[in-house]
């Protein structure tokens, strides 16, 4: 059994704010053109009833599977609640995979059902929804999907709330998270209601998450960290979550919502720095910082202009933070913890504590957390009580995923400290070898190589090479920027001087050899990156490889590469 109570289950503490807070806002969605709409906790609760004695009237075995196609909503998590409450098991899908995966993942988890709502390639995405396939529109979906399928509205309006608490135990299959994955296909991790509640327990003992935080819902609800603090923090505490309206207003979303708890992923947190730097120049803003009373004044302007003047908690995760990043946001007065964790122990591995500069690790596990490493490998293993239950219908991956011991493998490499912190030095198969027979770990010269104001994504390869090399993708606005010929000749003088600084750090069988710049841009669209902007190694093997070894027999330090 798991070791949480009832009472801390998602659907009973939705009746705990049902009855003791029902007047309370609970959510904020925005529906377009400035306007927003408040839900209230009884709203959410008559909502979700409703919804649910819909889905119960359907007559699918108990445990059957309903998908969820949306970009983060109000009626994702009502959604949820309603499948939960229904009996069933919710299948979240990315909003931006392309329509093979969706069709693969609907397949796989044998959905009975699918709410499509918000989204931003419908007709894209549209191919890999089987026809028969009962599908359930938002008010926000794609006008299609409004014009080929019931309403949420329609559907609330014609059914009366489902009355009483249905109760699902906690080892009760709550989910199938399908991973994003850097490789391979997408396997549905089994995650169980006692695996959330005891997930988001540990949290809260380590971040003090209380009803009056306020938190943006802007990262996908499918990946496992939006879904743990966002799904569950806002069922465990009451607190308030906004909905961000597009990547066009997410500057005035962040500003609308002023987040108390604000959680972002390395890719975001180096471009909200890029944002600052093109406003106020690295070296300016340096100086300014330096002068105290002034110093103070510029720290509060640029954290309000971040939206983020009130968070009192930051944090960042779903890949490496660098130390440059994270002392640059110290400096600023907003300092980013940093996480550890996989969609298969719901994200609740490592966090930095706060108030403590643990800089260069994910910092000591959470209580309750077993970590150790491999002696002879280096990987990170780990146990608690919100590691899965398996892969859906794949019992072989599942094996394969644990130490005869039952601890459950990571993948990535690691050492642990003498208090007990993790540092994150790679991943077990990502180290490669170079023709000269020496291992090369490209985590770390990732991140000092990320930290360019040009760069905005980076990778470092090159098995079998005399050397390793490295590939930058630079931001929209260097790309733009970069059409001139004169602003090109400097952005090759920056990075060969960049590159040549890295190196001085490097051991010898470490050092890149070239820097190939990518101006076409790495996206979840082109399957070059996850939906959490984790670039896939195998794709940019299979789109750059062939010209590795032209490239490093070229003898330029900088090369451009269009496509």
């Amino acid at each position: 059994m798991n070791p949480v109570t009832p009472d801390q289950l998602a659907l009973q503490r939705l009746y705990f704010w049902e009855k003791t807070a029902p007047d309370r806002i609970a959510l904020t969605q925005p529906m377009g053109g400035g306007v927003t709409r408040d839900l209230s906790w009884a709203q959410v609760g008559d909502e979700v009833r409703r919804m649910a004695t819909h889905l119960k009237a359907q007559g699918w075995a108990p445990g059957s599977k309903v998908a969820i196609l949306s970009k983060n909503c109000a009626w994702w998590l009502m959604s949820d609640l309603a499948i939960w409450m229904a009996g069933y098991v919710s299948v979240p899908l990315y909003p931006t995979l392309a329509h093979g995966t969706v069709r693969q993942i609907l397949a796989h988890s044998e959905a009975r059902a699918c709410f499509v709502g918000k989204l931003d390639d419908w007709e894209g995405m549209k191919p890999g929804v089987p026809e028969d396939l009962p599908c359930i529109s938002y008010p926000l979906s794609p006008p299609d999907a409004i014009k080929c399928f019931e309403g949420w509205n329609a559907i609330i309006a014609r059914n009366e709330p489902l009355k009483g608490e249905v109760v699902r135990d906690a080892d009760e299959l709550a989910t199938l998270i399908y991973t994003s994955g850097t490789t391979g296909q997408p396997k549905g991790v089994m995650h169980s209601f006692g695996n959330f509640a005891w997930a988001i327990g540990r949290g809260i003992d380590r971040v003090k998450m209380t009803q009056s935080d306020r938190m943006l819902s802007y990262l996908p609800l499918a990946h496992v960290v939006e879904r743990v603090l966002v799904e569950h923090g806002w069922l465990a505490t009451g607190m308030h979550v906004f909905f961000a309206d597009s990547l066009d207003t997410f500057a005035k979303d962040l500003q609308r919502a002023r987040p108390t708890i604000f959680f972002s992923v390395p890719r975001l947190w180096v471009k909200f720095q890029q944002g600052v730097h093109h406003k106020l120049p690295p070296a300016k803003l340096d100086r300014l910082l330096s002068i105290p009373l002034v110093g103070a004044l510029v720290r509060r302007k640029v954290q309000k202009a971040l939206g983020l003047d009130q968070c009192r908690f930051a944090a960042g995760g779903a890949a490496p933070m660098p130390v440059p990043l994270l002392a640059w946001y110290r400096k600023l007065g907003l300092p980013v913890n940093e996480g550890y964790g996989l969609t298969e122990n719901l994200a609740v591995s490592n966090l930095t504590l706060a108030g403590r500069n643990q800089e260069g690790t994910v910092g000591p596990p959470y209580s309750g957390v077993e970590v150790r490493t491999d002696a002879a490998t280096g990987e990170i293993q780990m146990r608690s009580p919100a590691v899965m239950q398996g892969y859906y219908k794949e019992p072989a991956l599942t094996r394969e995923a644990f130490t005869p011991d039952d601890w459950l493998r990571t993948g990535d490499k690691g050492q642990i400290d003498a208090q007990g912190k993790l540092r994150i030095t790679g991943r077990v198969k990502d180290l490669f070898k170079t023709s000269k027979g020496k291992y090369v770990a490209p985590a770390p010269i990732e991140d000092k190589l990320v930290m360019h104001e040009l760069v905005e994504a980076c990778v470092v390869t090159g098995a079998n090479l005399g050397q390793p090399l490295g590939i930058v993708m630079l931001n929209a606005e260097a790309v733009a920027q970069a059409a001139d010929a004169a602003r090109r000749v400097q952005f090759e003088a920056s990075l060969g001087e960049h590159l040549k600084t890295i190196n001085a750090s490097l051991d010898p069988h470490e050092q890149l050899k070239c820097l190939v710049v990518a101006t076409t841009a790495w996206t979840v669209e082109n399957d070059i990156v996850t939906p959490t902007f984790k670039v896939k190694r195998n794709r940019i093997e299979d789109a750059y490889s062939a010209n590795y070894e032209r490239w490093e027999a070229s003898g330029q330090t900088v090369i451009w590469q269009s496509s």
